[in-house]
């Protein structure tokens, strides 16, 4: 009797990601998941990698330790594109915590830090204000998403705002797919690096990086070195800025392309804290998967993931899987389980910034839907330009009217 694995790898290689358009789910997708949730797939980086697609396969690889974030950076195991960091930053938290750092960033990362509310809110408005005096069309994302994000990694960093210029100008190269290794990619690390060190002994820095300079007073971190704590400032930006602005613009996306959930939130703005949940579930700012390495043979579903083998995990799949969501494309504040979608990760890696990024996300909607009531696309959603080759999906500009 053949076996489920065979006929799986009897199947043509299908080419992952599938589609960078984030204004549909990729058709791939509900056919996948309905036939083959564990699916043999070949990489940007042409490896070949199991595809994971249903809610409960998802989630079984991100809780389970036997499939690994830290070993996908590995030298020669197989990627899902090439790495644009270094390899010993891949994971990332697991270096914090290692360090004796973690409860200084959670801290940081805290939303209900003194004043960090009052001052998103503060940019925001700032930030409409300036759209405002310009007058429509106005690119959303680099206007709005952009700084209104950076913006907040400053003030958690304890930066100056003026350095935020200076940090995103990496970031179109530092989150790439790339099939091979990219030469932009090390020279915007190493000057970052030395941005962020020498902050560590500018007076006027406070905040994280304050504190962690502080730090080097203290015998007991006697082992960090200035470039370890600007590696923790640079990732924060990075990584924080990149997650934060794409899922705000890929929100914003939605809601410009959904009118019926827009007019909800904007008629309702005490319906705003779930329907960014429901905005978590629903939206397809990420654009590639989660990775992770098998540590040992593991069963999948009705497939034997072999050691070595690389899982990716499908999150768009997952949170739309009707098994668990049921009517899974309706936007529905009211949904009882939106917050066990998968936007966040799951298991040991589960995102540490959660509460924070959704009251960044709320803050923002709250404003824009606020002051700008018939905010609208500027433009046919058949005519926004999608980047390629990106770790998230964002539009390269995001035009609207009001």
């Amino acid at each position: 009797m053949t076996t489920a694995p065979d006929i799986d790898h009897d199947l043509p290689l299908m080419d992952f990601p599938f589609s960078w358009d984030g204004t549909q789910v990729p058709a791939e997708v509900e056919s996948l998941r309905a036939a083959t949730p564990v699916r043999r797939v070949r990489t940007i980086a042409g490896d070949e990698a199991w595809l994971v697609s249903s809610y409960e396969l998802c989630q079984q690889v991100l809780k389970d330790d036997r499939f690994s974030l830290k070993d996908t950076s590995a030298p020669g195991v197989p990627r899902q594109y090439a790495l644009t960091i270094p390899p010993e930053v891949v994971n990332n938290m697991g270096n914090i915590t290692g360090a004796g750092l973690r409860r200084a960033v959670m801290k940081a990362l805290n939303p209900k830090a003194p004043g960090l509310l009052d001052r998103l809110r503060d940019d925001a408005h700032r930030l409409v204000d300036l759209m405002e005096a310009e007058g429509p069309t106005v690119d959303l994302r680099g206007a709005f998403c952009e700084p209104y994000s950076a913006g907040m990694h400053c003030s958690i960093l304890g930066i100056p705002q003026t350095e935020a210029p200076a940090f995103l100008r990496s970031l179109d190269i530092a989150f790439m797919n790339s099939p091979c290794p990219i030469t932009g990619a090390q020279i915007n690390w190493d000057r970052d690096i030395a941005r962020m060190a020498a902050l560590l002994d500018d007076p006027a820095t406070h905040g994280l990086m304050g504190e962690l300079a502080a730090l080097r007073e203290d015998p007991d971190y006697a082992h960090l070195s200035d470039e370890m704590l600007a590696t923790v400032g640079v990732t924060m930006f990075g990584a924080g800025v990149i997650s934060t602005s794409g899922f705000l613009a890929m929100a914003l996306v939605y809601l410009l392309t959904h009118p019926t959930a827009r007019d909800v939130l904007r008629d309702r703005p005490d319906l705003i804290g779930p329907g960014v949940e429901e905005l978590l579930r629903v939206n397809l700012s990420i654009g590639d998967a989660l990775p992770r390495l098998a540590l040992e043979d593991a069963r999948l579903g009705d497939v034997e993931v072999r050691k070595g083998e690389l899982v990716l995990v499908l999150v768009e799949g997952a949170n739309l899987d009707p098994e668990k969501f049921p009517d899974p494309h309706r936007f529905d504040v009211h949904r009882d389980n939106t917050a066990d979608h998968l936007s966040f990760g799951g298991g040991a890696h589960y995102c540490p910034a959660t509460a924070l990024g959704r009251a960044h996300a709320r803050i923002a909607l709250e404003v824009l839907l606020d002051r700008l009531p018939n905010l609208a696309l500027a433009v046919p959603s058949g005519q926004l330009v999608w980047r390629t080759g990106f770790m998230k999906r964002i539009p390269e500009r995001l035009p609207v009217t009001w």
